[in-house]
């Protein structure tokens, strides 16, 4: 129950059908504490009475509670958080699952349940030290609990900070005469569906011997390895794609950094800025790239809310347009070059 309410929560978020910042009440984690106790009380009161209709009366009494609360524990967290979250739901399924399996006596859920239960967890545990948290500090407390921020960008508190926009035949122009150049996708690829299009000008760049490999940051995107089964569903070779690991210390040696539909995962503030509520979470180094350019549909803030300190770079030109259609632009312009 737990499990269905938070994914239920989880999804909503995710498509914008309820605020994807953190949403709290009046003391909800102290809410959340009781009603668990509760759910211990009511268990232990059903085990007691082991059948009849009071024991039935608890027991659906301990569902509604658990549904309460999976829903309440995800409601607060922010939507920076949630590949951990969802790998966290994954690993109560699976815990749900292998105790249904204890309790009939069925071996097959057992297995099954077990197994969930253990990838979820060893997920949960990647993806909260890829974000440099702890799974009780995304439980706890969120990113972007608070009014949407600015925290990150550059200047002076109140100035206004300028923004470079660019053309497709400009970007084409970079891309086409660079040595090399690394693709960092987001959210926003998914979203356009725009992979095959990355494919595609990838292709076409190294034809023209540019040295194209792409950067995958860990949570990038909404769940766990997102991006990879996106890119891989375009047939772009494995080899060509490296973890933030891997390829973080290449930035500074390459010609352009084209960022598409990526947002948080590439904020610089995570580096610089204490005060920044993304302080301390590993990021892309994007911003030491000789050029950036990146691909996005406005200055909305990503899921963490605040403000990307990136695209007021004086590197930086920002391309505006749905990913694809812009992607199609460039290969284009890129083959016309």
């Amino acid at each position: 129950a737990i499990s269905f309410t938070g994914s239920v929560i989880a999804f909503m978020k995710l498509q914008e059908m309820i605020k994807r910042r953190s949403v709290t009440f009046e003391n909800h984690h102290l809410v959340n504490l009781a009603t668990v106790g509760a759910i211990l009380v009511l268990g232990v009161i059903v085990i007691i009475l082991q059948d009849g209709g009071l024991a039935r009366f608890f027991l659906a009494l301990v569902f509604l509670a658990a549904l309460a609360v999976g829903a309440s524990l995800v409601l607060p967290i922010g939507g920076a958080d949630m590949p951990v979250v969802i790998a966290i739901l994954n690993s109560a399924s699976g815990l749900g699952t292998a105790l249904t399996g204890f309790a009939l006596g069925n071996q097959t859920l057992i297995v099954a349940g077990t197994l969930v239960g253990a990838s979820g967890s060893l997920l949960t545990y990647v993806m909260a030290k890829a974000m440099n948290r702890s799974v009780l500090n995304v439980l706890v407390g969120s990113f972007g609990a608070g009014p949407a921020a600015t925290t990150g960008t550059p200047g002076a508190a109140g100035e206004e900070q300028p923004i470079k926009s660019t053309t497709a035949e400009d970007v084409a122009v970079s891309l086409a005469y660079a040595n090399r150049v690394i693709i960092v996708p987001g959210y926003g690829l998914a979203v356009a569906q725009a992979q095959h299009a990355v494919r595609e000008l990838a292709d076409v760049l190294q034809e023209r011997g540019v040295d194209v490999r792409y950067a995958i940051h860990p949570v990038a995107g909404r769940m766990p390895g997102h991006m990879n089964v996106l890119l891989s569903e375009a047939n772009v070779p494995y080899d060509d794609l490296y973890e933030m690991d891997q390829i973080n210390d290449d930035f500074q040696n390459t010609d352009v950094a084209l960022v598409v539909g990526a947002n948080d995962v590439t904020n610089p503030a995570a580096r610089t800025d204490p005060s920044s509520p993304i302080y301390g979470m590993p990021v892309l180094n994007v911003d030491s790239a000789h050029n950036i350019v990146v691909l996005k549909r406005g200055m909305t803030p990503g899921f963490a809310g605040i403000e990307n300190a990136l695209f007021h770079n004086p590197k930086t030109s920002m391309l505006f347009g749905d990913a694809k259609t812009s992607m199609d632009q460039l290969i284009a312009a890129v083959k016309a070059a």
